[in-house]
């Protein structure tokens, strides 16, 4: 979707479309081109509109030499022209036939490079009509955000002028979409009902309507995507991709993960913390996750939720009480890439207790089952990745993984974390 016409970004370039604006050595649409060609897709349709002749120009059907690289581009691209706006789902209508399979739907402005095969391979599992790439972001209280089940089933889109609950997860849609053909039977209803005039939003009219049928999934990742619409925000990704950082979040290159146990790590030790009401961040630590994510690794909180097993929290309060841990993380625009739970506890004579979770498991910590877990998920390099946590079982589940273990002694999280990438070892116990 190449075809809006940037307003908010005149000032860096106002003669070309905003896609054909460069990040380093070539405009931002060849970028997303070469990503997706060196993983086998060949054939890309562009909506065009304003200025649309300049990307036409550059690009022509796929076949020519890049005038930034001297290669030739090695694709097929089509092109379909709006010569009158029709929102940015609009085009589909008249697409229908180009698109007989799943197709990736995606807007020209992004800068990204993620692993195909492992999108392709969640949306296939899952069977949604439409699948929205999704990641936190530091700043979600100004986002659209999406509410998910444990399976990645969007419940609920929430844009940014909805009122929000009080606590919510921090979850947005990064702006890449795979879709199955299935959703053209809503694409010409919408058509029909707008008598083919008014346009036609992909949020508001197509994926909304599916949340209420099941039938949009979120795929949850950490790789790079980003938009560069603004001049801050192009500003950053051009520093950012000049550092090499775009194409090492791939998740088909290795990544370094920091692993934080959850309660006396992340937030204060309270016992057996049932309610949103008790969850407070210990000094420094949105500080000290800012500084793993400025370092290129992951914070991925690994946590033993006995409480669960124990009847005393169900999966629905936990959700509300790492939501509020998210909320207070994004005032500092901190997040976490992701939460690990074992829900299960080996004693059994509790009230209420759930008799199928009460159950020697091999997630819970000190066993390394939920580091495993991440590590299939994200590609971690456990060698090369730390656990940090108050008790001598986080520092044994790290161990056990292949992993440093570190508990924590009298400094802060802030300060090992601080320690670790100043190469400092004196502030932790290993």
């Amino acid at each position: 979707m190449a075809g809006g016409k940037g307003t908010r970004i005149s000032s860096i370039a106002s003669d070309i479309p905003k896609p054909m604006i460069r990040i380093g050595d070539k405009p931002v649409l060849e970028h997303q081109i070469e990503v997706l060609k060196n993983q086998g897709v060949t054939e890309f349709l562009i909506t065009v509109s304003h200025l649309g002749q300049v990307i036409m120009d550059y690009f022509g059907d796929g076949s020519r030499i890049s005038p930034a690289t001297g290669k030739p581009f090695g694709v097929k691209i089509k092109y379909f022209n709006e010569e009158i706006p029709l929102g940015n789902a609009g085009a589909l209508f008249y697409l229908a036939d180009d698109l007989s399979d799943d197709f990736l739907l995606l807007n020209g402005d992004l800068m990204f490079d993620i692993d195909l095969s492992r999108f392709l391979a969640f949306h296939r599992e899952h069977g949604g009509i439409v699948t929205l790439f999704a990641h936190p972001n530091s700043h979600p209280y100004d986002s659209g955000l999406l509410v998910t089940e444990k399976d990645g089933e969007v419940t609920r889109w929430l844009s940014r002028e909805e009122k929000r609950p009080e606590y919510f997860e921090n979850l947005v849609n990064a702006g890449i979409h795979l879709v199955s053909p299935k959703i053209f039977p809503l694409v010409s209803a919408k058509h029909t009902e707008y008598a083919g005039g008014p346009k036609i939003d992909l949020d508001r009219d197509l994926i909304r309507p599916l949340v209420t049928e099941h039938k949009v999934y979120a795929y949850r990742s950490p790789e790079y995507v980003r938009d560069m619409g603004t001049p801050d925000r192009y500003a950053v990704v051009s520093a950012d991709w000049k550092a090499g950082i775009i194409t090492e979040k791939n998740l088909a290159r290795k990544q370094r993960a920091i692993f934080l146990d959850r309660d006396g790590t992340v937030n204060k030790y309270v016992g057996f913390l049932t309610s949103p009401d008790q969850m407070e961040l210990l000094p420094g630590v949105t500080d000290a996750i800012n500084e793993i994510h400025k370092n290129g690794y992951l914070a991925i909180v690994i946590t033993n939720q006995p409480v669960i097993a124990r009847g005393d929290v169900t999966w629905d309060e936990l959700q509300q009480i790492h939501n509020k841990m998210e909320m207070l993380l994004s005032k500092d625009g901190a997040y976490v890439d992701d939460i690990f739970i074992c829900p299960h506890h080996p004693d059994r004579g509790f009230k209420g207790e759930i008799p199928e979770l009460k159950v020697i498991c091999n997630c819970r910590k000190p066993k390394p089952g939920l580091l495993y877990q991440a590590a299939e998920k994200y590609n971690i390099d456990l060698q090369n990745s730390w656990m940090i946590g108050d008790s001598p079982s986080d520092a044994k589940a790290g161990l056990a993984a292949g992993c440093t273990g570190i508990q924590l002694g009298e400094c802060t999280l802030q300060k090992t974390v601080h320690s670790i990438f100043w190469k400092r070892p004196d502030c932790y116990r290993v």
